[in-house]
């Protein structure tokens, strides 16, 4: 048995490990230990993941004497509504679940941000442990304990702080990934490179292409450099408050006003929406004097080489920048009227600049839309 490799996120308090590696679906039971103190295990997942993983749960929670107890929800970003959230909720009344248990989410990152709300809202703030099996929800979605919905006016503008008290990353579950969301949850991975790691990012040049294609070496190492590049920022800033956390949210800005613009639906996933806001964020912090185009086009270029879009117009959108823009105005970053952006100095060199003006942004959003 390949030991995982082990990162711990560490909070006062609050602290829990992130295991990596393949094999740990099968080892589901063993490996959440006394965190399931009932015979019964609730585990809430979509009915794709429930069509691959429903035997080998089941065969893991048997082998430590425990037994599923399922809710499947639809797949797809719709499921992160008000309606599933209380059918979470439901769910978990009637399976008896106390503030001392932990449920189970077992998914993408709909199902992780979803069940994590929901446990902690259930009376007041139950345990959960997060079994992210796609590679988005693997570096980004399932660390650090934010917990969301979507409402009409916007992406995960409802939602808490909660930590799991556990997060075991299953690398060999990426195998059964479909290819583009597989490469949309790469551009996460590539996000910690430009954040402020530019190494990373030279890394990612080098084996992204091998990462993509099945290499589960890089998958490994992806993943667990990923999560160490978060849980070091998390244990930093946990909510926010002090601005190193939202350098987390690089391209999210841009990429969230594209979500909306196509009604949050696969004609545009999470993961493509960030890989182009963050070549919007590198040449929108070019025309700012602030970075060089040849970075910015080192960017552009890697995600082109890894098979996915990197410029706006490639979305082909009817809209203009205008409207992009006043998406923006509903993002849950804003501050008294303000909208921090995250901009780019070079590659690795990301930062909070709290003096951008909506009407530039719509501006440079329409040149590129045309351009």
């Amino acid at each position: 048995m390949t030991e995982p490799a082990t990162i711990p996120v560490a909070l006062s308090g609050r602290s829990y490990e992130v295991r990596v590696g393949p094999g740990l679906l099968a080892r589901l039971g063993a490996e959440c230990g006394l965190l399931l103190r009932k015979d019964s295990v609730p585990v809430v997942t979509d009915a794709n993941v429930a069509a691959l993983y429903t035997d080998a749960v089941e065969a893991s929670l048997a082998a430590v004497g425990k037994q599923a107890r399922w809710l499947v929800l639809p797949a797809g970003e719709k499921t992160k509504d008000w309606a599933h959230l209380a059918q979470v909720i439901d769910f978990l009344l009637a399976e008896g679940v106390d503030r001392g248990d932990h449920i189970v989410a077992l998914g993408g990152g709909v199902i992780g941000d979803l069940t994590g709300f929901a446990a902690a809202v259930l009376k007041r703030g139950c345990g959960f442990v997060q079994v992210p099996t796609t590679l988005l929800a693997q570096v980004d979605s399932s660390v650090g304990g934010k917990t969301a919905i979507n409402v009409p006016m916007g992406k995960n503008l409802v939602g808490a702080f909660h930590q799991p008290g556990l997060v075991l990353a299953d690398t060999d579950v990426l195998g059964t990934l479909p290819p583009r969301e597989l490469r949309a949850g790469y551009a996460e991975v590539v996000k910690y490179g430009l954040i402020d790691d530019a190494n990373f990012f030279a890394w990612c040049e080098a084996k992204g292409p091998a990462l993509l294609a099945g290499d589960a070496a890089a998958r490994i190492e992806a993943v667990s450099r990923s999560v160490a590049a978060k849980a070091r920022v998390v244990a930093e800033d946990e909510r926010e408050t002090t601005g190193t956390r939202a350098l987390l949210n690089l391209g999210h800005t841009f990429g969230h006003a594209l979500e909306a613009e196509t009604g949050y639906s696969d004609t545009l996933l999470h993961g493509e929406a960030v890989a182009i806001g963050m070549v919007l964020a590198a040449r929108y912090s070019v025309r700012r004097g602030l970075m060089q185009q040849a970075d910015a086009d080192r960017i552009a270029a890697h995600f082109e080489a890894c098979d996915m879009k990197a410029d706006v117009t490639e979305l082909g959108l009817s809209c203009d920048g205008r409207r992009l823009a006043d998406h923006m105005l509903h993002d849950k970053k804003m501050d008294a009227g303000t909208l921090p952006f995250l901009l780019m100095r070079g590659i690795g060199q990301t930062f909070l600049a709290k003096d951008v003006a909506i009407d530039d942004v719509a501006a440079f959003l329409d040149r590129e839309l045309k351009s």
